[in-house]
């Protein structure tokens, strides 16, 4: 795009609540909520308190479309040279940096005055550490230093399910960790299955993602052991007692289907298998933490076993 025409397009695109609503990454922002909703619900055996499950997701939501807001802005000039990111709301110039920020700094004051007032201190210092993460040590920093940018940052995506445990209990938990450790594992083969398909738009835009620094196959590899890893990870709800054998069989059938799909990126030249891998990673997230809540609410463990 010509610096003329770009000129133009910011004169005369106009900003509608569809641009607000799609700085906010919705559909990355549901996904997390969706964690942190299990989350607050594996935290205690009854019922979360309609206020906490409420207000509390709320304000977690509001955080993290603050975050999302402040990347659309950040990364402005790396979207307008991808084609996947290229009609975003700031990149097309609809909406302006400035008007980006004093929307991100707007929700992400009122998502923090909800966790304070509301719900907790400590949900409200972790979710401000993650927006933190995201927004600054990830999008300023990390994404444009390493190529494993995604794996360090990828503990600020990692957090609702602990946000939505603390916004119940008010204290951190080794099995909100396990959920938070669970995301964390995934982020990797999930991101680098994505970053495989659209190689050519990272290096066109200088970022060090992992196909672009050291190649394709690569990258194939490490998102096979990465998913090794995880599917390991998996497990652990059910080695410590968490969850019992309806969310093993949940894990161990997903994790297969997750390994199936990496072994054909791995092993194919299929073009669209690192598009079908990523999408398959999403279903396998949100299918997992619904098994979760089924085997939660479902299962009793048999009386005599170490974890009942």
């Amino acid at each position: 795009m010509s610096k003329a025409s770009s000129n133009t397009l910011n004169r005369t695109a106009t900003a509608s609540w569809r641009d607000y609503y799609e700085l906010c990454k919705p559909r990355v922002v549901m996904l997390m909520i969706l964690t942190a909703i299990i989350g607050m619900l594996l935290a205690v055996p009854g019922m979360v308190p309609l206020d906490v499950l409420l207000i509390g997701n709320l304000g977690i939501a509001l955080c993290a479309g603050s975050a999302a807001a402040v990347n659309h802005m950040v990364d402005r000039h790396v979207d307008q040279k991808m084609a996947r990111t290229l009609n975003r709301p700031v990149a097309r110039g609809r909406v302006e940096p400035l008007q980006a920020m004093l929307f991100a700094a707007v929700l992400g004051l009122a998502g923090m005055a909800l966790l304070v007032v509301f719900i907790n201190t400590l949900t409200a210092v972790l979710t401000l550490a993650s927006l933190l993460g995201y927004a600054l040590v990830y999008t300023l920093f990390l994404k444009r230093a390493t190529p494993q940018n995604i794996v360090i940052g990828g503990i600020a995506g990692a957090a609702p399910p602990l946000l939505g445990w603390t916004a119940v209990t008010g204290e951190i938990h080794g099995h909100a960790l396990l959920l938070v450790l669970i995301i964390f594992a995934w982020t990797p083969p999930h991101f680098w299955a994505l970053a495989v398909h659209r190689k050519d738009d990272y290096a066109k835009a200088d970022i060090p993602m992992l196909p672009v620094t050291h190649g394709e196959q690569y990258t194939k590899v490490h998102i096979l052991l990465y998913t090794i890893i995880m599917i390991l990870v998996t497990l652990l709800p059910w080695i410590t007692g968490m969850l019992g054998w309806l969310y093993l069989a949940g894990a161990v059938a997903l994790g297969a289907g997750f390994l199936y799909w990496s072994l054909v990126l791995l092993f194919t030249d299929r073009p669209t298998a690192g598009m079908d891998t990523f999408k398959y990673s999403i279903v396998y997230l949100m299918t997992l933490f619904v098994v979760m809540l089924l085997d939660h609410y479902l299962i009793v463990a048999p009386a005599g076993l170490p974890w009942s």
